[in-house]
């Protein structure tokens, strides 16, 4: 046994409408948190609630996935939002799920930024900060889950809110351990044995492989596997089996 502990997170409730992307019942059958998108880049009120619905009822954590304003983008656009604008944001996404959360008798636990705000508060200091303020504004004892040693973490830390660390197991790293653009081929991992390997990587040794072949060191409480991703229920599945398999256990982070 390895007397290892790491949550399992999910990107969910990323239905619009009549449009389905994610099987968020599924896959609220495997992970221990769920990063709920609050209506910024994906979801709608509807399918906000069933999606707390169905995480209070079976005890997984809820998380505002809190997102630039871009929902014909899915929120993977670079945008440049005033900071002030975007921690009012950030606070309104919070307290649009908080609602839900509360109403399915459940809570709020964290905070995780979707897409190009992910990726912007890796290094972009000032829009780490008008995240953070919004999340003050909406609950000042929220942690934020992101990238190790990003200006998102740095900020939350100044201003005395707790962080942890998060890998993917479905993205490709750079040699800098960021995660490689979108843009580039070889971005999304879809292979289920490069996948369930990278998993245990990420959580019994704390590393994995860059796109170039580096090693990589990433420690991380939570390990994430996007609900967008092709065959993401049963890729979800087989990553959970594996690292419980090795003696991990899969235990929510907040």
């Amino acid at each position: 046994m390895s007397g290892t502990v790491v949550d399992l997170n999910a990107d969910l409730g990323e239905n619009f409408g009549r449009w389905t992307l994610t099987d968020d019942a599924a896959l609220l059958s495997i992970v221990s948190s769920a990063n709920v998108a609050t209506g910024f880049h994906a979801g709608d009120p509807s399918t906000i609630r069933r999606v707390c619905d169905l995480a209070a009822e079976r005890g997984v954590r809820i998380g505002a996935q809190v997102s630039y304003r871009d929902l014909a983008g899915f929120g993977r656009r670079a945008m440049d939002v005033p900071p002030d604008e975007l921690a009012d944001e950030i606070t309104y996404q919070i307290g649009a799920l908080q609602v839900f959360a509360r109403a399915a008798g459940a809570d709020v636990v964290y905070v995780k930024p979707h897409g190009a705000l992910y990726n912007r508060v890796v290094t972009d200091r000032e829009q780490a900060a008008a995240v953070v303020a919004g999340m003050r504004h909406a609950d000042p004892t929220l942690p934020v889950l992101g990238l190790p040693g990003s200006a998102l973490h740095a900020a939350a830390e100044e201003a005395g809110l707790r962080t942890f660390a998060e890998a993917f197991v479905d993205r490709a790293y750079t040699a800098e351990g960021t995660l490689v653009s979108r843009r580039q081929p070889g971005a999304v991992v879809t292979d289920p044995d490069r996948i369930t390997a990278t998993a245990l990587s990420l959580a019994l040794d704390g590393r994995t492989s860059a796109l170039d072949g580096t090693d990589v060191a990433v420690r991380a409480r939570s390990l994430c596997v996007h609900g967008d991703t092709p065959g993401a229920v049963a890729l979800t599945r087989r990553v959970r089996q594996a690292l419980e398999e090795a003696g991990v256990r899969v235990e929510a982070f907040a």
